[in-house]
């Protein structure tokens, strides 16, 4: 069996099938190798930042080393949450106001936390998209090629298996490109979304450590 020869005998609707499961599979894999390596370097880095931060006795000092560990979440979660609290230091609000300054530090923490997470899920919805849609796509032009292959029956008056195996291969080669294109962005959308749930977890915790800390230090200032 030949491949080519099969892609070059199908029909032209077939054929641009063929193209839209293509340009699917490669961007999808393009995806994929830069989620990868993104959420790679993320966890990466987020865990020598941990190291720091808790070997570190001065949040000053902390704060000046987020500057090697851009690509962490943590680190950016850390630059909001310290900035805030530099304010903290310099204001002398009165006692009833404690709450609201330790919700104005959560709200500046949540808000980088959400565009860390936007920024982690970025492109996550065409490789969901990739692996829901694509069998189909593979399906439609799999039944447009057995229509065709059916209406040649027709046109030639003959049912043998010799004059009915091209066309029905040339069918079925849809529905495996479609699914060429499925199964990795699949695999790594389920993947990608429990690593960026962990990283998830793991910036919750860090935000609550950094509200414990501040509500020692200011929240009964």
């Amino acid at each position: 069996m030949n491949i080519f020869k099969l892609i070059t005998g199908a029909s032209l609707v077939v054929q641009a099938i063929l193209l839209v499961l293509l340009f699917f599979s490669v961007f999808s894999w393009t995806i994929i190798i830069f989620k990868r390596k993104s959420l790679k370097s993320a966890s990466a880095q987020s865990q020598r930042f941990l190291s720091v931060y808790k070997k570190s006795r001065n949040l000053a000092d902390v704060q000046e080393a987020t500057k090697k560990y851009e690509a962490s979440p943590l680190a950016a979660i850390f630059q909001a949450g310290f900035k805030e609290m530099s304010y903290l230091a310099k204001s002398n609000p009165s006692e009833n106001q404690s709450f609201t300054r330790l919700e104005n530090l959560n709200r500046a923490m949540t808000k980088v936390s959400n565009a860390e997470v936007s920024r982690m899920e970025k492109m996550m919805s065409f490789l969901a998209t990739t692996g829901s849609v694509t069998p189909f796509i593979g399906l439609f032009g799999t039944v447009w090629g057995i229509m065709d292959a059916f209406m040649k029956i027709e046109a030639t008056r003959s049912a043998s298996l010799i004059s009915v195996a091209p066309g029905i291969a040339e069918a079925l080669i849809a529905t495996a490109f479609g699914l060429f294109a499925a199964i990795p962005a699949v695999i790594a959308y389920n993947t990608f979304l429990h690593r960026i749930k962990d990283q998830i977890s793991e910036m919750e915790d860090f935000s609550l450590e950094l509200l414990s800390i501040a509500d020692r230090l200011y929240g009964s200032s």
